[in-house]
């Protein structure tokens, strides 16, 4: 009884060091996928601001050309 007791200890001090280590890594992937996360969002949002100038200016563009097509025809 004491043997087995005692030889689950030492398999229980062997590897629960381990278990922390992969606890570790992925602790250091969880963040590194949250930073690239971050990251993806931040381009996204500047793709978004991009994707509306260009459309605001195709509006103005079309704006401009209709008044100038309404003025020729008067």
């Amino acid at each position: 009884m004491m043997r087995a007791l005692a030889k689950s200890l030492v398999v229980a001090a062997v590897l629960l060091p381990l278990a922390g280590c992969g606890l570790a890594e992925t602790g250091v992937t969880a963040a590194a996928g949250a930073a690239s996360a971050a990251q993806q969002a931040k381009q996204a949002k500047e793709t978004e601001a991009r994707m509306k100038q260009q459309i605001d200016a195709a509006y103005r563009e079309d704006a401009v050309k209709r008044k100038a097509a309404e003025a020729q025809a008067q």
